[in-house]
């Protein structure tokens, strides 16, 4: 009643324009308290709530870890300086900084656990991590020939030395890709190839914030294929992320074609903390380009980055993130790139993770066309989207979410209460959109 009585009285105001700001001020704490309470409630939420989407990603591990086809691959930097939330990365990694700083750097095995790699039987094992068809899915993303949605433009940023602009798009499951192009003036392709490769300058030089922890648990010297594993620094109400990631670089005449990519690895097994993140894509391509003086010298270098990853926070929340606080992190990418070339200058030798970077696997100018003409293929069995299905957006989502905030203001049972409620009226609205 007491609700009901305030709700009158402001009802009673004289004016139309006194109504509107008493309603607005009533609202916003609720708004406000229930933002805090799905937060929250979120962080805190029992193990048992992730009992059955993790014996899903059990069952599909494998399936997760394959690269992103247009079913699959749900994207390139991820960050939220601002927020300190979701940091978004430029080329095989998202990253914030851990007041008690790295654990460990790059390491590379014994020469005695590699010398095996000779055998075909191994080779073939650690080289099937990451495949040709993922090399496939990456030239389909660099000529825009993957078949799936548009990509909407974001940002457009400059500074002196580098030029950046960024893009997304959503499909209908998974989380937001992320699509980014990212010009280094006065830099080589093969510099910036080492330079994303390089996880223990990565780390000594904090560029890349969120890295703790960075450790090579195999790798092939014949194809340069890695297997690494990551642990990198979330806020404080998340817990930690793991990462296990397979990687590998085809070259073909100086143009670099780099697939980071989560790989399952049943050897590392999966703990509650750090809580390992299955779907993971990050994949770039990296060749010179003309200066932006003009002069018609390939001077400069670009970067095309597509990225997209589960990390197990909402994804309307995780999109926010990368929105405020993109630009803040890869504007720190540019300082990092100008201190590893000035090392390099120096003569400091190279870590191994570099040396690794300049096993590549060389492939022609003709195999790349035919897996453009593929794509092409492909393209030509895209669907679009029908007039009968844009009639589920006629439950107005912004409807939903409001009843789902009335409700959860009456049921004063708690934040966990109010969470589930929110979270129900969200996978409703979705429902909506697919009918």
């Amino acid at each position: 009643m007491g609700l009901v009585s305030v709700f009158l009285d402001i009802l009673r105001k004289p004016t139309i324009g006194g109504v509107v700001s008493e309603l607005l001020m009533f609202v916003a704490p609720l708004w406000v308290a229930v933002i805090v309470g799905v937060l929250v409630g979120w962080a805190w939420k029992p193990k048992w709530a992730n009992l059955g989407r993790e014996m899903s990603i059990d069952c599909s591990g494998s399936k997760d870890s394959s690269p992103p086809s247009k079913e699959s691959s749900s994207m390139g930097f991820g960050s939220i300086s601002n927020l300190n939330f979701v940091k978004f990365q430029l080329p095989s990694c998202i990253s914030w900084t851990s007041d008690d700083g790295v654990q460990k750097d790059c390491f590379s095995l014994p020469p005695t656990l590699d010398s095996n790699c000779s055998s075909s039987r191994i080779e073939k094992e650690k080289t099937g991590l990451v495949t040709d068809e993922d090399l496939e899915n990456l030239c389909k993303l660099v000529e825009e020939k993957d078949g799936g949605p548009d990509w909407i433009h974001m940002m457009e940023r400059s500074t002196p030395t580098m030029y950046y602009q960024a893009w997304r798009r959503d499909l209908p499951i998974g989380p937001t890709q992320y699509r980014s192009q990212t010009v280094f003036d006065d830099a080589t392709p093969e510099m910036v190839r080492e330079f994303f490769w390089d996880d223990e300058f990565r780390a000594k030089s904090r560029w890349d914030e969120m890295l703790l922890n960075a450790a090579t648990l195999e790798e092939c010297p014949t194809a340069g294929t890695m297997v690494v594993h990551w642990v990198r620094k979330f806020p404080f109400f998340c817990s930690d992320r793991e990462y296990i990631i397979g990687r590998r670089i085809w070259e073909s005449g100086r143009v670099y074609y780099c697939v980071t990519k989560g790989v399952p690895y049943p050897s590392v097994p999966r703990k509650s903390k750090p809580r390992r993140v299955e779907l993971y894509y990050s994949s770039w391509c990296i060749r010179a380009v003309e200066s932006r003086k003009g002069d018609g010298q390939l001077t400069a270098c670009e970067v095309l980055l597509f990225h997209h990853e589960n990390m197990g926070i909402p994804w309307e929340i995780a999109k926010l993130g990368v929105q405020l606080g993109m630009w803040g992190t890869v504007k720190r990418i540019d300082p990092g790139l100008r201190a590893y070339q000035k090392e390099r200058a120096s003569g400091v030798p190279l870590s191994h993770c570099a040396l690794m970077a300049q096993i590549n696997t060389k492939v022609s100018a003709d195999y790349l066309k035919s897996l453009e003409s593929n794509a092409n293929d492909s393209s030509e069995l895209k669907t679009h989207t029908s007039s009968e299905k844009q009639l589920g957006k006629n439950i107005p989502k912004l409807l939903v979410v409001g009843g789902a905030i009335a409700v959860a203001c009456i049921l004063d049972r708690g934040l966990l209460t109010k969470a589930v409620i929110f979270g129900v009226a969200r996978r409703f609205a979705k429902f909506g959109r697919r009918l």
